[in-house]
């Protein structure tokens, strides 16, 4: 599985498919934690804040992730959140749930975005090879209109 890396350049349909994926994590993430709060409330619990605090930069993280793909950490982060929201089935245990599913789609998006970023460079290079294939090779230049 040469297509799960934890650092580097990712392709273009990598990074949207990876992006997706951890920008809906996100929403879901914030949503845990406001079942976090409302949970530590109900029990009387003083560290309610706490948790959507935590809850919440882990949510806004992963979103910015999203758009930090394109840089040789952002895959790095996104791991680190992958394991981040595994993490908050300690407090919210349905969450363990939720972070193996999106660890599921993490991981499958990386190798169908890498396989789909590979089919998109055979196919380029086949259409240039047609083109350079069927192109009139000259050894004159061409002129232009205004060369009269």
């Amino acid at each position: 599985m040469s297509a799960v890396t934890p650092y580097g350049p990712l392709g273009k349909m990598t990074r949207r498919l990876l992006g997706v994926v951890i920008a809906t994590q996100g929403l879901v993430v914030f949503f845990g934690a406001l079942v976090a709060r409302a949970l530590a409330s109900a029990r009387g619990s003083h560290t309610s804040g706490a948790l959507l605090l935590i809850g919440s930069l882990v949510a806004v993280l992963c979103i910015l992730d999203a758009g930090l793909l394109g840089r040789p950490w952002g895959i790095t982060l996104g791991w680190v959140l992958q394991l981040a929201t595994l993490a908050c089935a300690f407090i919210v245990p349905v969450m363990l749930l939720v972070g193996l599913l999106f660890a599921a789609l993490w991981l499958t998006a990386l190798v169908q975005g890498r396989n789909m970023d590979e089919h998109t460079r055979a196919v380029d290079a086949q259409w240039h090879a047609a083109q350079e294939k069927s192109a009139p090779h000259t050894s004159e230049p061409r002129r232009s209109v205004d060369d009269g």
